[in-house]
């Protein structure tokens, strides 16, 4: 999607960005129109009067919402259906019970965080957290209370890695547009991530999870039907871990071969790389995955054809998220592709502030502006790396400009961000809840990435 030149001055699309921000929250928590409504509805109506020429604006809208489900239609399906199969087999409920074996049942936000940091370190956002769904809501089903308590600080920890860990695209691209090193950035990365999930979300997450009480989407049943399980003999648990774990060894196989074949260690015509390559794209893993649980959890439990009833029973409550999702993902392209985050960068990239604190406050501008936090990241990075050049930072310096760019680029998320939509359908959250729990824990999360990243940038 082509990022038009500003057709109106910085004042005026600035208004217009958050004069559509305002009339969107009136539309779904004041009148109650559907989420997926208002998003169509004000994403065309602010396409026009941020000045998109009227013949384009059907293609604009089609480009952000198919480029958003084009990222999260196959995650969220094909993770809702392992999830499925995991629930009604008690597969969920075997590795629930194992980690708060080990945990006890006062941590068990703390287990499911710290084993979403591990996974999260390849998987993106998203896919690991479809992936982790039925964990959490059996540990609230078993624990009662609100699901948020265990989901926030599962979900925060995925949005750190995504956000900050290498090899996750956005600092990826940051650290290689500034010129720095992609391995210190990881090295540096993972620290500041766990201590950043610790301080900004897992104890704003648990404290949040216990005030507000949801109920979440009914995709994996709910504790009415635990009677209803296939079998009476549930996986082991070496099983169910052995699942969770095969997508994750495929994605970091690519991982690993794309990264040498980068470095002219494996020749980029290799076929076995290649198709080592293809399976470790992250729909391609899951679709894998999926498969790999029919054939590890059928046997003298279910037919093929009763895991296609199950599958197709946990598809039909997801459909209306990955809708608004993609809506989501619409009003975020309309606002990108109007040059407001492009004119609100120009008016901030020449303050006087330092370097990292300019840079993280030309990220959050372009998040709050545009929505996708990888754009945000990406483009701030291109933008300050001028600088970066002329005042020959070494590669530690770099890094930490990479967790700066990341944390503004984490902050406010709010109803132009799919991210947003996910999280709150995900557990039933409405609108204004969401704004209360998830964009106050990445909030949290980004500043407690910023102040450590100019904590050592003064220290060092």
């Amino acid at each position: 999607m082509d990022i038009m030149e500003p057709a109106y001055g910085t004042a005026y699309l600035l208004t217009v960005a958050a004069v559509a921000v305002a009339v969107l929250l009136v539309l779904i928590m004041k009148v109650r129109l559907h989420p997926f409504l208002a998003l169509v509805l004000v994403s065309m109506v602010t396409a026009v009067a941020a000045g998109i020429p009227l013949a384009d604006v059907p293609d604009t809208l089609l480009a952000g919402f198919g480029g958003t489900l084009g990222s999260v239609a196959l995650l969220v399906a094909l993770g809702v259906m392992l999830g499925r199969l995991l629930e009604k087999t008690g597969g969920a409920q075997v590795l629930a019970d194992t980690l708060i074996s080990r945990f006890g049942e006062k941590r068990a936000p703390f287990a499911l965080g710290v084993a979403a940091l591990i996974f999260g370190f390849p998987i993106f956002f998203d896919a690991g957290l479809v992936i982790f769904l039925p964990i959490i809501f059996s540990v609230a089903r078993q624990f009662g209370g609100s699901v948020l308590l265990y989901a926030l600080p599962t979900a925060g920890a995925f949005a750190a890695m995504h956000a900050i860990v290498p090899p996750h695209p956005g600092p990826v691209a940051a650290a290689d547009l500034m010129g720095g090193d992609i391995g210190l950035t990881l090295i540096v990365g993972v620290p500041v991530a766990v201590v950043a999930w610790f301080v900004g979300a897992y104890l704003v997450g648990t404290r949040l999870g216990r005030r507000f009480v949801t109920s979440p989407a009914a995709m994996f049943g709910d504790s009415a039907d635990d009677d209803e399980r296939i079998a009476a003999d549930p996986p082991k648990f070496v099983a169910v871990l052995g699942l969770l774990l095969f997508p994750l060894i495929l994605i970091c196989l690519n991982t690993g071969i794309s990264t040498l074949q980068t470095a002219g260690t494996v020749p980029d015509d290799a076929a076995w790389a290649d198709a080592l390559v293809l399976i470790g794209q992250t729909p391609v893993a899951l679709l894998l995955t999926v498969l790999l649980a029919l054939v590890v959890l059928a046997p003298g439990r279910f037919s093929v054809q009763r895991a296609t009833d199950l599958m197709d029973d946990a598809l039909g409550p997801v459909c209306a998220i990955i809708l608004i999702t993609g809506a989501g993902g619409m009003f975020g392209g309309v606002l990108r592709a109007s040059g407001i985050g492009t004119s609100l960068t120009e008016s901030l990239s020449g303050l006087g502030f330092s370097l990292i604190l300019q840079a993280f406050l030309i990220a959050t501008a372009l998040r709050v502006a545009q929505g996708s936090a990888t754009v945000a990241l990406t483009t701030t990075a291109g933008l300050v790396s001028a600088q970066v050049a002329a005042q020959e930072l070494d590669n530690f310096h770099i890094a930490l400009l990479v967790f700066a760019i990341a944390a503004g680029s984490t902050v406010l998320s709010h109803v132009n961000d799919s991210g947003f939509w996910l999280v709150g359908r995900f557990f039933g959250m409405d609108v204004k809840t969401t704004l209360k729990t998830w964009t106050v824990l990445e909030t949290t999360l980004g500043l407690a990435v910023f102040l450590l990243a100019a904590l050592l940038w003064v220290v060092f």
